[in-house]
């Protein structure tokens, strides 16, 4: 494929789609279809997205160390149950389409909205977080179930790990995001493989594109730091409606 301005296209996309993804989710709304866009069968953008979305996600880990945020060991152990069911999803997604599942998923994405909007506020200066015991093993039950999906297709999934981690695990924003983004390079890690495996992954064009997303995703990463858990919401509420609209729409 010969690169023109599609080369500059493919950098500023990613670059938007990993500051989006750190901050909250849904980036890969915007590089899936400027992927298809440039010429790549859907199921090629598909797997070819996911090379990005690993370079993305190392930066923002790197980003969030960098000032101090990390939540290991509990993020592997959650990392490893996702990578389980990414193996499953990603062989999926090598044949299936997944254009109801996106209906499906606007739907979602409206729940969301009304949770993040409706639930009660929880004052985390005075609770403690929960890693351990019983919230660990439903942690890693439901990071299966998310590992699946994300193998599948991936997009907007970070929006139900930042409030499953929040609300669940009790996490700052801050701290939900920086363990979101090491679970989600671990799972894309295997998802990738199936995908390169199946041949369904253009190496060329996912290496532009992750120029982009690993600089947008290491600004986000440390700027969300600064700012805190309030910026954090206002973008994850905003990204959720403008996802829900677009996938039930268009």
């Amino acid at each position: 494929m010969e690169f023109g301005w599609e080369l500059v296209l493919l950098v500023l996309a990613g670059f938007a789609a990993g500051f989006i993804n750190t901050l909250a989710g849904g980036g890969s709304l915007i590089t899936l279809p400027m992927l298809i866009f440039i010429g790549l069968p859907s199921n090629v953008a598909n797997g070819t997205n996911r090379i990005a979305i690993i370079l993305q996600n190392f930066s923002a880990v790197m980003g969030f160390k960098s000032k101090g945020v990390s939540t290991y060991p509990f993020n592997t152990y959650l990392g490893i149950s996702a990578l389980i069911g990414a193996l499953i999803g990603a062989q999926i997604a090598v044949d299936i389409k997944g254009e109801l599942f996106n209906r499906i998923l606007a739907i979602i994405m409206i729940i969301v909205v009304l949770i993040i909007v409706f639930k009660p506020k929880i004052d985390l200066a005075n609770m403690e977080e929960r890693l351990t015991g019983k919230h660990l093993w439903l942690g890693i039950g439901v990071f299966f179930l998310f590992g699946i999906y994300g193998g599948f297709i991936n997009a907007g999934l970070g929006f139900l790990i930042l409030l499953f981690l929040h609300y669940v695990n009790r996490m700052t924003l801050v701290r939900a995001n920086a363990t979101k983004v090491a679970v989600v390079l671990i799972y894309t890690l295997g998802a990738l493989v199936v995908f390169a495996l199946n041949g369904k992954v253009d190496w060329k064009v996912g290496l532009i594109l992750s120029l982009g997303n690993a600089s947008g995703a290491w600004l986000a990463s440390r700027w969300s730091v600064k700012k805190g858990d309030k910026v954090i919401k206002l973008f994850l509420v905003g990204m959720v409606i403008v996802m829900a609209v677009k996938l039930w729409f268009f």
